[in-house]
């Protein structure tokens, strides 16, 4: 973990800002500060801003738990950010007293939203699964479908909260990995970034067709695909449609998507209490 710490030689003189014994800036006490007549107070506006600029120094991502290849549990870990509010008393100590020439920024812990406890409870029984095909030697394609899978496998979709497409699996571009392969635009088949992801869409979308799953925002092609049968597509695009449901039950569901070898199985999962 890296210490990142504030030292204040003087109230009167540059605050320097040092992050893992690199020196990342300075900080004047009179640039935060406000005047109103003879009476001098922290400019709010401006410590708000720095506190933002110093919780991208400390944050660490959590990382929620999930089942890797085998189906076994890899556990979660807690993220950090700052500690804004202990962070502030201690600034305004120094602002106001002067009583202290160097802060260790504190921390605090930024839980995951999936552990270990839930992901075992809710893998525990199938209630939703669908499989469908693509040409394997379609290296293209078959890449896009893998990444858009990878992107939704292990997501966990709590009781009421909708799960949508676009949002989960982001924007597919060549910066993230995708390649050109073949669309279809207005009925006509054409290649772009991305192509192939629809399958991914169209698999997930039979999967979760449940009793207790609410279909909120699905297109179908404006022709038919091979992959799955007329009227059971769910086309998406990034600047268009997209694939939203809703979770109607009153335990979290978790998906399970994996392609290899020209198959695209997805597996809904939940808990026996379901």
């Amino acid at each position: 973990m890296k210490t990142v710490i504030l030292s204040f030689l003087l109230a009167s003189t540059p605050l320097t800002i040092i992050n893992d014994e690199n020196t990342v800036g300075e900080l004047s006490r009179n640039d935060f500060a406000l005047t109103y007549v003879d009476s001098l107070f922290v400019d709010n506006q401006k410590l708000e801003l720095e506190m933002n600029i110093l919780s991208e120094k400390v944050y660490e991502k959590a990382t929620d738990a999930k089942l890797n290849d085998e189906g076994q549990i890899v556990q979660e870990k807690p993220g950090l950010t700052l500690d804004r509010i202990k962070f502030r008393q201690l600034f305004q100590d120094y602002f106001y007293e002067n009583s202290r020439e160097e802060i260790i920024l504190p921390k605090q812990k930024v839980y995951p939203r999936v552990d270990s406890e839930l992901l075992a409870e809710i893998r525990e029984k199938e209630i939703g699964s669908y499989t469908t095909y693509f040409k394997k030697n379609n290296k293209e394609r078959s890449h896009n479908i893998l990444l858009a899978a990878e992107a939704i496998n292990n997501h966990v979709v709590f009781p009421g909260k909708r799960f949508s497409f676009n949002n989960v699996v982001g924007k597919r571009t060549k910066e993230r990995g995708y390649k050109r392969a073949p669309v279809i635009v207005k009925g006509e088949l054409a290649e772009d970034i991305g192509g192939g992801i629809c399958q991914v869409s169209s698999t997930l979308y039979n999967a979760v067709e449940l009793k207790g799953v609410q279909i909120i925002e699905r297109y179908s092609h404006s022709r038919s695909v091979p992959y799955v049968p007329p009227g059971r597509d769910a086309t998406v695009s990034w600047y268009g449609p997209d694939f939203v449901f809703k979770n109607n039950y009153r335990q979290p569901i978790l998906i399970r998507a994996t392609a290899d070898e020209g198959k695209m199985i997805i597996r809904i999962l939940s808990s026996e209490s379901l």
